[in-house]
């Protein structure tokens, strides 16, 4: 569920929205984001994360009825359709309830499970969770974020919740963490976050970076977010090439599989290449 191997994961985002930030409306019917799920898979999807409610600065919430309409259909549909382990994206206990009887097994919570009744839930069917790190709400997190020290902070916070989940009878090993890059965060932030990711190790549990497509790639490049591919995956090789993430939450699966797959294969550096003809 939550276990790494000799290589990062891939986490291919499916966003059953009208309105997330870089693919809103893109996969918003339920055979539309099937669909797409699985040519992630086909790309070298190891996890498909799926959520029904946008979290992009200034998103307004989605009643429960429509996430659930927008949702279950999909994890129903990929759970029959695939074996890859499917996580949701959601704030909601009713959501990740349902999610995780329908088939899915990890719950990606942007609030770090900070509703006890959520971590019930995730307690209830033995989930893995993905706790991330979010100053403020998706309304008002870029309103002027602040922090002593973003790096310490955001692992002080992690350290803290995951503390109290296993308290409350959650199981360390199904807890990843995300340092949330851009959830509450300046651009000063970010690339801090970024230069000192490597310091969320010391927790021993797998870090999830979600960098896909985000804005602080626009500024640095200038590109829309349709050309942020390249700018992503030098992310992700700044931190595979530091030890620092474990799974990697993307849009672009196919070019983040062969990153990943190249850096594993120069960590091997003994094991026989296949020649080229």
């Amino acid at each position: 569920m939550l276990e790494i191997g000799s290589r990062a994961l891939i986490m291919g985002i499916v966003n059953v929205t009208p309105d997330s930030f870089s693919d809103g409306g893109q996969h918003c019917t339920t055979d539309a984001a099937v669909a797409h799920a699985l040519q992630l898979v086909r790309d070298g999807a190891d996890l498909l994360d799926i959520g029904g409610e946008s979290s992009r600065p200034g998103a307004e919430p989605v009643s429960l009825d429509e996430e659930l309409r927008r949702v279950i259909p999909v994890v129903e549909q990929l759970a029959k359709a695939t074996p890859v382990p499917i996580s949701v994206d959601t704030v909601k206990p009713e959501v990740a309830r349902q999610a995780l009887a329908s088939g899915a097994c990890i719950i990606n919570d942007i609030t770090a499970l900070q509703d006890r009744e959520m971590a019930a839930v995730v307690r209830e069917f033995g989930a893995g969770v993905i706790l991330m790190h979010m100053q403020g709400t998706p309304q008002t997190m870029q309103t002027n974020p602040n922090y002593r020290d973003v790096a310490a902070d955001v692992g002080a916070f992690l350290e803290r919740r995951m503390q109290s989940l296993v308290q409350q009878g959650i199981a360390v090993e199904t807890i990843a963490l995300d340092p949330g890059i851009g959830f509450g965060k300046t651009h000063e932030h970010t690339l801090e976050q970024i230069r000192r990711l490597q310091e969320f190790q010391r927790f021993g549990r797998p870090v999830c970076l979600g960098v896909s497509r985000k804005g602080f790639i626009g500024i640095i490049t200038g590109r829309p977010r349709n050309g942020r591919t390249v700018g992503s995956v030098a992310v992700a090789c700044h931190a595979l090439a530091h030890g620092a993430a474990q799974i990697i939450r993307v849009h672009d699966v196919a070019e983040h599989r062969d990153a990943v797959r190249v850096f594993a294969a120069l960590a091997q550096p003994n094991k026989a290449m296949p020649h080229s003809s």
